[in-house]
Formats: C-alpha cells, structure tokens, sequence
C-alpha cells in the first residue's frame, strides 16, 4: 500500500462506516448473463476477508448498488454485511436513509466507487475513495485512489488503510500469529 497523506489518514481514522459500490468495486465490473438470463458476478476472496476484518472490528460495511442481484445479497448475508441496497436509483437518497438509520455523521462515513451514480455520495462522506481502473473523472474528486483495480482487491487494500489508520491493523494481526 502507498504511504498515506497525513490528511487522508486523519480521515482514515474516524470511519465508522463503510461503504461499497458492488459492480466495479467489489467486482470487476463484468456481468456474464446465460442464456436463460441467470446472472453471474466473481468476487475477492481476500475483498471478503477485508470486510470480515472490519466487521470484527466495529467498523459497520454496507453496499449500495444501482443494481439488484440475488448474488449480492447472499454475499452480504455471507460476510455479515446487514446493510444492503440494491436497484437504487439515486445513491443521494439511498445515503441519507442509512445515515437516519445508522446514526453515523458525514465525517464517520467512506464510499468507495467507480462511476459517475457514485458522486453524489462521494460529496458527503467523510472519506471519499476510487478503485485504480475508475472512470478517470472520479479521481480529481476523491481522497484516496487504490493500487489495486475493482474487484481485485481494492475493497481489502481500503480495509487495510482504514484499520492502520484506526492503530487496530497489528491487534487484528495477532489472531493469526
């Protein structure tokens, strides 16, 4: 990982929440639809660890999707992610529903996007983050631009920034040493 802006990191620190785009983020942004219309996504396994790695420690992830998959919501099910939206048409109003129900304030929140439906909750989150193969109008707009492209382990490479940034990175280490 790149060594962080003294800026981000003091962002870094704060989170609460994260959230995560799904297509582009924690997939490639390839969709393979057969023939009877059953859709496929390929997902990280080292991604799942990073949100594993936060849930345990306290930090709440959730995904925000402009699509609907049933295989997204059996990932979420299957790393304890518990919130979830999908088929979301304005990710301004999606935001603003999980900030009412969560509690969180801006500053205790980051997003990480590839696309343009992702600005309008890049503008109101404490940390604002872009996977290395975005679309290039993102990045002058966000903190933080992972070395790793979507799908392919940016979602863990955020996960560890976030917990060396909260000094939890070397506890959560110790488990498996």
């Amino acid at each position: 990982m790149k060594r962080l802006p003294a800026r981000v990191k003091k962002k870094a620190a704060k989170i609460r929440l994260m959230l995560l785009d799904v297509d582009g983020v924690l997939t490639d942004g390839g969709i393979i639809i057969d023939s009877r219309g059953g859709e496929t996504k390929r997902f990280d396994v080292r991604d799942g660890q990073g949100i594993a790695l936060l849930i345990r420690a306290g930090i709440t992830v959730g995904f925000v999707s402009g699509r609907s998959s049933n295989l997204v919501r059996h990932r979420a099910k299957e790393l304890g992610v518990r919130i979830v939206y999908q088929g979301v048409q304005d990710k301004a109003d999606a935001y603003k529903e999980i900030k009412k129900k969560t509690g969180f304030r801006d500053e205790q929140i980051a997003y990480l996007g590839d696309d343009i439906a992702d600005l309008p909750i890049m503008r109101r989150v404490g940390l604002a983050m872009t996977v290395r193969d975005s679309w290039p109008g993102l990045k002058p707009r966000v903190d933080y631009v992972t070395q790793a492209r979507g799908g392919r382990g940016a979602v863990r490479e955020v996960s560890e920034l976030l917990l060396k940034a909260q000094n939890i990175w070397h506890e959560l280490l110790r488990r498996y040493f």
